[in-house]
């Protein structure tokens, strides 16, 4: 099923896509969002709008995702399996899309420890492959998984409101420098099975390793399957490439790019000028549809990456404002 998101029209018509991300402020200020919606409008294709990023409170990316859609900005809701069950995943799910969210990316979660609830109960009822599944089936068949473990069941058939099909774009997330690389290649392919249709990856430092998983990657078949669009993630400082190197699982920071943050005079602009490289790079190889720029709590920085990578202007359709 064609959901009609821009995303979806960006990949499908063969153009390079961007993503952005913006955090939800740890407050119900809906002026916070807003705030934020000049630096990705025009500059990006679609936003990602975090769901309790690092394992702290912060507004619904629902409802983030609501308030930058109404300003013209398209949004793709992160959703964890952290804090959710089955139930209410899909309740929120249909939410989304009863709003005129048109993407989703589905997600772990980050662990507690990582945020300031370590005492609270994580859920994981279904795991993250589980709910692209799921996200895909409410899509394709009209179908929610039921709570007892057996086979999904349809709706009741003397409804019909209740046999929409649920629009959303699904989406989901890779780590191609966890070890094994294999496994990580397979873990992939599982959630291609499941019905992703466009695939996130972990932020890149060390391209060695994302060339070899993509290779992997190409071996399979997969790039031809899915949409993929490689992470990068802007710092700011030496520090910042050492906590994510010493502290962040799966994460892979070559010693000179430290160096080399360690060296620069202005801290900031060797920070994006890493970053535009890094776009350039993975844009050549193949297999790659797109960038996700992750600008953690530094989104001003979104309109000088795009255009200094060459990714403007962004491609517009029929029907829509240039």
């Amino acid at each position: 099923m064609v959901v009609g998101s821009n995303l979806e029209r960006v990949l499908r018509a063969g153009h390079f896509a961007v993503c952005g991300e913006m955090g939800p402020p740890q407050s119900c200020s809906a002026q916070a969002v807003l705030n934020k919606v000049s630096l990705f409008k025009g500059n990006v294709d679609a936003v990602n709008l975090t769901d309790n990023q690092t394992a702290i409170v912060r507004m619904s990316s629902i409802a983030a995702a609501k308030l930058i859609l109404d300003e013209g900005l398209e949004p793709i809701i992160q959703m964890t399996v952290r804090d959710r069950n089955r139930i209410g995943l899909q309740s929120d799910l249909l939410g989304a899309a009863a709003l005129g969210i048109r993407n989703v990316l589905c997600l772990s979660g980050d662990h507690m420890r990582f945020g300031n609830h370590g005492s609270a109960k994580a859920v994981y009822d279904i795991d993250s492959v589980q709910l692209v599944n799921t996200v895909h089936r409410m899509r394709e068949e009209s179908l929610l998984i039921c709570g007892d473990g057996t086979p999904p069941k349809p709706r009741k058939p003397d409804a019909p409101w209740n046999n929409v099909p649920t629009p959303l774009f699904v989406g989901a997330a890779s780590n191609p420098f966890g070890d094994p690389l294999e496994f990580r290649v397979v873990r992939l392919a599982k959630k291609i099975a499941a019905g992703a249709d466009f695939i996130q990856t972990q932020a890149i430092y060390d391209l060695p390793r994302f060339e070899r998983f993509m290779a992997m990657v190409r071996d399979r078949g997969l790039h031809e399957k899915v949409f993929i669009m490689a992470g990068v993630l802007p710092v700011k400082s030496p520090r910042a490439l050492t906590y994510m190197r010493d502290d962040v699982p799966g994460m892979s920071i070559p010693e000179e790019l430290v160096k080399r943050m360690e060296g620069a005079e202005e801290k900031e602009e060797e920070g994006i000028a890493m970053c535009v490289e890094i776009i350039e790079r993975v844009r050549a190889i193949e297999g790659v549809r797109g960038v996700h720029i992750m600008p953690p709590m530094w989104e001003k920085v979104i309109p000088e990456i795009v255009s200094r990578a060459g990714l403007l202007p962004r491609p517009t359709f029929e029907g829509e404002p240039a």
